[in-house]
């Protein structure tokens, strides 16, 4: 995002009802698609802390009761920083991957669902949003948003004045 633009001229607002209704959209493109028994999948695995809430829509939607997560920090302030894990999932679980949905609110760059990737191969990557640079990164998602749109999501947002874009009446 350019200097002379203020956050809202290129941000992408989502609110609760957003993100559930896309979450479920999500639910509904992944039904039958795993590798199990007619296609079902075997447990979900939320990259958090975004993930978290379109995981948990998304196996609830797909009765899906083994969920868990991977935590993985690739952010500093805002910065983006060197991705690493600092919280894994069960390992007897996800073998590969084989059969795990892997689930992130948004693919930015993509280096966090790379880092991911690697550990797990075989696993469905799936977002809510998607950014160009992270697309290769991830099987499925809802929404593709530009590269330099700032998305704003309901968790971290408080509600407030916001002056008009142009002028001050």
């Amino acid at each position: 995002m350019s200097a002379e633009r203020l956050p809202h001229e290129k941000g992408f607002h989502v609110s609760w009802d957003q993100i559930h209704r896309d979450s479920r959209a999500l639910a509904w493109r992944l039904d039958g698609k795993g590798p199990g028994e007619g296609g079902a999948w075997k447990a979900v695995v939320g990259i958090t802390r975004g993930g978290l809430v379109p995981a948990m829509i998304v196996s609830r939607e797909l009765d899906i009761r083994v969920v868990d997560t991977i935590s993985v920090k690739s952010y500093n302030h805002q910065a983006q920083t060197e991705a690493r894990v600092t919280k894994s999932p069960q390992e007897d679980l996800m073998g590969d991957g084989t059969g795990i949905l892997i689930v992130d609110d948004l693919v930015d760059t993509g280096k966090t669902l790379e880092l991911v990737r690697k550990l797990y191969p075989r696993a469905h990557f799936a977002t809510v949003y998607a950014k160009p640079s992270g697309k290769p990164m991830v099987d499925s998602y809802i929404t593709e948003v530009s590269q330099d749109t700032w998305i704003f999501f309901p968790w971290d947002m408080a509600l407030q004045y916001v002056q008009p874009m142009r002028g001050t009446d």
